[in-house]
């Protein structure tokens, strides 16, 4: 029995030795291989520029849409739009735009745009508070796990603006400022 269990052992201990080198082996790297830039890395899940972003959102609605003409007073390398068509349901299709920083990715802003049709009911749960904006209409903000976001509509459009939590200097007050910026 102690013959079978050395040898068991020995066979399992040579099997290991055996993966461990196949498996250790060292790998070849193209040393022209880098990762894709982020502009690449964006494209791959659709994004474009926001101009031609907002050139088929409006196509496909028939309709113009308003963009801010502010955004918040913290720096972006780089802005991005998609134009996401719901083929399925036809009751998801929006306009995302974002705002990102290469060097600080905190500074992440997002706008996202629906036709009221399709707008998102935002249910309170007790950590809302309401503004009214310089045209009259009510607006939500409220606070999420990664974004606080602003919600309102204007025109034929619900609009939610998103600012990423780590950025403590825009403040709710900076996103009413963004909102009624819309002319």
């Amino acid at each position: 029995m102690k013959k079978i269990s050395v040898i068991f052992l020995l066979l399992l201990l040579s099997l290991s030795t055996v993966l461990f080198i196949t498996w250790e082996r060292p790998t070849k790297a193209n040393p022209n291989d880098n990762p894709p830039s982020l502009e690449e890395g964006y494209a791959q899940f659709g994004y474009i520029s926001v101009e031609e972003a907002v050139k088929e959102f409006e196509n496909h609605f028939k309709q113009d849409v308003k963009l801010p003409k502010i955004k918040p007073s913290i720096p972006f390398t780089h802005q991005f739009g998609r134009f996401y068509e719901d083929k399925e349901y036809n009751i998801n299709d929006l306009l995302e735009i974002k705002f990102v920083n290469e060097k600080a990715e905190e500074n992440n802003y997002k706008i996202d745009i629906r036709p009221l049709k399709n707008k998102i009911i935002i249910k309170d749960r007790g950590n809302q508070k309401v503004y009214t904006l310089k045209n009259g209409q009510k607006a939500i903000y409220f606070e999420h796990q990664l974004f606080n976001f602003f919600v309102f509509e204007n025109g034929n459009w619900q609009y939610m603006l998103g600012i990423d939590k780590r950025v403590s200097k825009v403040t709710p007050d900076t996103l009413v400022e963004i909102a009624n910026s819309i002319e």
